[in-house]
């Protein structure tokens, strides 16, 4: 029997997608199955869906914030955890970084890119909006800096670069409505600040597990 497609939708922005990124490799071992790492540039996201980030949505909410960070800690314990720490600069334009996984994979340098920028952002956070900190951490983790700020210049980059892609909005979206929570299946997980392989849980043949939010 065919092994699932199971795709994993990230914005380094998110930090439940880091969270979830940590303990990818251990079901992809339980699993025997590969996840695909798609970037996805959640900020297009909300905007196709007419939707604002859980910072904006919650804000003013009473306990909701409050839950939703107790949630974290306790996927935290569970996974054992230990160097996730939370960014002083978030929100961060994560543009550029994303447009940077698209030319990183481009030079063979996906996997390694996608670990070490996670790093700089949630394990050792910095401001990674700021072209002048970028790359230095870029080069702190001998990653071709230079050549990586030439290619996310590029048209080609730009146009090919994260999904969504720019198209007429659903009717969803021009109405104000979210779309149906039936399209596509989410799942958050994930352990520690290290390097990672990845692959799958019980996913659906096709399924979508996003950590992006």
């Amino acid at each position: 029997m065919a092994k699932p497609r199971v795709e994993f939708l990230f914005d380094f922005g998110s930090p439940n997608a880091y969270l979830s990124h940590l303990v990818i490799p251990a079901i992809e071992k339980r699993q025997d199955m590969k996840f695909e790492y798609l970037p996805v540039l959640l900020g297009g996201v909300y905007k196709l869906t007419n939707n604002r980030s859980p910072a904006e949505s919650l804000a003013g909410i009473k306990n909701k914030p409050q839950y939703q960070q107790i949630e974290t800690e306790r996927f935290i314990r569970q996974h054992g955890i230990k160097s996730f720490r939370s960014n002083p600069f978030f929100p961060v334009n994560t543009l550029m970084i994303m447009r940077g996984a698209v030319a990183a994979k481009k030079l063979g340098l996906f996997e390694r890119y996608v670990d070490e920028v996670y790093r700089h952002m949630w394990c050792e956070p910095k401001k990674l909006d700021d072209p002048a900190i970028l790359r230095a951490a870029l080069l702190e983790s001998s990653l071709p800096a230079d050549r990586l700020f030439e290619l996310v210049q590029t048209a080609e980059v730009k146009e090919t670069s994260c999904w969504p892609r720019r198209s007429a909005p659903s009717s969803a979206a021009r109405s104000g409505r979210r779309p149906s929570s039936s399209a596509t299946r989410s799942i958050s997980a994930r352990t520690g600040c290290a390097t990672s392989k990845r692959r799958s849980p019980t996913a659906g043949k096709g399924e979508v597990i996003s950590g992006a939010a």
